[in-house]
């Protein structure tokens, strides 16, 4: 058996991508030497952005497996080293594509990522749970998808995850995204806090500095959607948001009660006023199946809640904002979408056909039918004189 070359080894390597950066290794500078014995052993040193680096272990496997599958390849001895602040700045630079700070990626002419920013009138109605769900139900089809929880004081976001006590890596100015097991990525203010319990009280400067933070100094990468977690109500972070990503697309949610449906329309005129488009309506909460006609066979909706409160926003803001506004579905009271939250396995992978599951994945299946594009986006254009 030939002994395995060099290039070889290295167009093996080029096949592994950073698990947080989602980039090959060989591009990122992370292999340091490659060094290959008369006996077909493979010597790699690979250099960690940082010390502790939490996705070691993804990292070793990748690289063993994919050097031990060339030809000639009798064994691997993978040392794993760390970036000095040189290698490290260098690796920042290359994320950044040669800019001296970062801008906002979304808000760029040219930028394909869809952005969904999703809103509600009060809390409670479930929001955090639409978002987390539709997230991976979208990632289900393919899509690559971030989450950024923008509810400041209400992050729940990484523990519906599952990832509530990770930590972002920060290569230079740079914070990576925490990577999920269902592949899509999320940032969090409560993943920036030093201690999960810590409480967050700030007011509107640096609440705008927060979410400028989690969008313009976090990587990530070419995304085909993001989706933001709003804090309920038309305060400071949906005013900033209105103001950095105007051609943000809104998505409603809402319970079908009164209530919650008179406040959820103030939410979507809120981002019509910062010219953003309200796409639809989630109602949640719907109805109850009744579990004794169900073992009956028959179908008999409780609705807990009252009805019609979707209908009714979706109504309302239509007439206001002169085109039309859907529900784009209605979720039923599920104890698995309740239960999925709670244990960090969102409903849509630990119970796909449960009837919340089948909804969130039908929105999910509408939204990517809309695609990426310019369409509709705004040019960034202010006129200066009329003709």
């Amino acid at each position: 058996m030939s002994t395995p070359t060099l290039e070889q080894v290295n167009s093996a390597l080029a096949g592994v991508n950073d698990p947080e950066i989602k980039r090959p290794i060989t591009e990122l500078g992370m292999v340091d030497d490659v060094v290959i014995t008369d006996a077909g052993v493979v010597n790699v040193k690979v250099l960690l952005t940082v010390a502790g680096c939490p996705l070691k272990d993804t990292i070793n496997r990748d690289v063993t497996a994919a050097v031990t599958a060339v030809p000639g390849v009798t064994g691997v001895e993978l040392e794993l080293g760390v970036m000095t602040p040189e290698q490290r700045a260098a690796l920042g630079e290359t994320l950044r594509g040669g800019q001296a700070q970062r801008e906002i990626p979304f808000g760029q002419p040219g930028n394909l990522t869809k952005v969904y920013a999703i809103a509600s009138g009060k809390g409670g109605v479930g929001k955090s749970s639409v978002t987390v769900n539709l997230a991976l139900a979208l990632a289900a089809q393919g899509m690559k998808v971030g989450i950024v929880d923008a509810d400041i004081y209400g992050h729940s976001v990484p523990a519906m995850l599952g990832v509530a006590d990770t930590r972002p890596t920060q290569v230079d100015d740079l914070i990576m995204p925490v990577p999920t097991a269902s592949g899509v990525s999320v940032i969090s203010i409560g993943m920036l806090k030093p201690r999960r319990d810590q409480v967050v009280a700030w007011r509107g400067p640096m609440l705008d500095r927060a979410l400028v933070q989690m969008l313009a100094d976090v990587f990530w990468g070419d995304l085909d959607v993001l989706l933001l977690d709003l804090p309920p109500g038309t305060g400071d972070v949906a005013i900033s948001l209105g103001q950095h990503l105007p051609s943000a697309e809104v998505i409603v949610v809402t319970t079908p009660q009164e209530a919650a449906a008179e406040v959820a329309e103030r939410a979507g005129t809120m981002a019509s006023m910062m010219h953003q488009r309200v796409i639809g309506v989630v109602e949640n909460m719907a109805y109850l199946p009744c579990p004794h006609c169900e073992a009956e066979g028959k179908e008999h909706k409780l609705e807990i809640f009252g009805s019609g409160g979707g209908e009714r926003v979706a109504r309302t803001l239509s007439q206001r904002f002169g085109y039309d506004v859907k529900v784009l579905g209605s979720l039923p009271i599920d104890v698995s979408l309740r239960e999925g939250g709670d244990d960090g396995k969102p409903v849509v992978e630990s119970n796909p056909t449960s009837p919340a599951a089948e909804v969130i994945h039908r929105i999910a299946r509408d939204l990517s039918g809309r695609g990426r594009g310019l369409a509709g986006m705004q040019l960034g254009l202010t006129p200066t004189s009329k003709f």
